[in-house]
C-alpha cells in the first residue's frame, strides 16, 4: 500500500497522472477547469457543418463535418476528456491550433480518434504527422478516456490508462482546443483542463 501511494505521489509531482475532479476516488483538484459539463456549449464555437447537439450529458454529431473550438487558447496544460465513437468514426482532439478559423492536422497537433484509418500509422492514440501510437487500442463502441499533456515541446497521450505517445515536437506553442467531427457517430463528455 505504501509503495502504491508513493508511485501515485511521484506521478502527480511530475505533472501527469493527476486526476481531474470526479475522475476517481479522493479529493477533487481545484486547479482543473471544466470546459464542457454536458449542459451547455458556452466557451465553444462551432466551425463547419457538423450537427453538434447536446444529448444525455454529452455533445455529439453524426453528419456534416467540422469542429467545436474553445474560445480560449492554451499553451502548457493537461487535458482530460471522454469520447465515444462507432467503428467507422473519424474524429480527433486538436490542440495548440495555430489558426482557430482553419483547423488542420498541418497547423495543430491532432490527437487522433480513427480506428479504421486507411494508413494505420497515426490511428487512434497517435498524433497525426508526429507520433504513431505505441499500442493498438480500438475505441469503437465504448466510452474511452484521453489524457493529453502538452508542456513545452513535450507531448504525452494516454488512452484508457495506456501511454500511447511520449514525444517532443516544437511546431506549435499555443492555441485553442478543437473537438472534431469527420464521420460516423462521435460523442464527447467531461472535458476538463489544468494549465501547467
Amino acid at each position: 500500500m505504501k509503495r502504491s501511494a508513493f508511485i501515485l505521489l511521484a506521478m502527480c509531482s511530475i505533472g501527469f497522472g493527476a486526476l481531474p475532479p470526479g475522475a476517481a476516488s479522493g479529493q477533487a483538484r481545484s486547479d482543473w477547469t471544466t470546459l464542457f459539463d454536458g449542459s451547455s456549449l458556452d466557451g465553444w464555437t462551432a466551425l463547419g457543418t457538423a450537427n453538434w447537439e447536446l444529448v444525455d450529458g454529452a455533445v455529439q454529431a453524426d453528419s456534416g463535418s467540422g469542429f467545436l473550438v474553445s474560445t480560449r487558447s492554451y499553451g502548457d496544460f493537461e487535458l482530460a476528456l471522454e469520447f465515444w465513437v462507432d467503428e467507422p468514426a473519424n474524429s480527433g482532439v486538436f490542440i495548440r491550433c495555430a489558426d482557430p478559423q482553419t483547423i488542420r492536422d498541418t497547423n495543430s497537433y491532432e490527437v487522433n480518434i480513427y480506428d479504421t484509418r486507411p494508413d494505420q500509422t497515426y490511428r487512434t492514440g497517435g498524433i497525426v504527422h508526429v507520433a504513431a501510437p505505441t499500442s493498438v487500442i480500438n475505441a469503437g463502441g465504448q466510452w474511452n478516456r484521453y489524457e493529453i499533456m502538452a508542456r513545452g515541446p513535450r507531448l504525452m497521450v494516454t488512452l484508457n490508462g495506456t501511454r500511447t505517445v511520449d514525444v517532443e515536437d516544437g511546431q506549435y506553442a499555443a492555441g485553442p482546443i478543437a473537438l472534431q467531427y469527420g464521420a460516423g457517430v462521435v460523442k464527447f463528455r467531461n472535458v476538463r483542463i489544468r494549465p501547467l
